[in-house]
């Protein structure tokens, strides 16, 4: 999903078997969008998507940490490119 933010568009969430799919579904969503910026939150812990992140472009430009109380619920982040939204919690 792409959707207008405050300044351009932000992408999420991204899920893709692979960092091909993943490529392929963010350059189709940015070239829907038009111009403008365009925001991505990547899970740190997969390499395969900050390394797509970086291979268009795409810098950091602020950090933020999950925090949980209790146990985690399985996730399998190898599959997340980028986060729902962190307004969401």
């Amino acid at each position: 999903m792409i959707r207008p933010c405050r300044r351009g568009f932000k992408v999420g969430p991204l899920v893709a078997d692979d960092r091909a799919g993943a490529e392929r579904v963010l350059i189709a969503l940015v070239v829907a969008a038009g111009a403008g910026n365009v925001f991505l939150d990547v899970p740190e812990p997969n390499a395969a998507a900050v390394m797509l992140a970086q291979s268009l472009g795409l810098v950091p430009i602020f950090e933020t940490a999950r925090m949980y109380t209790g146990p985690l619920r399985p996730m399998r982040l190898d599959r997340v490119f980028g986060v729902t939204t962190f307004e969401l919690g």
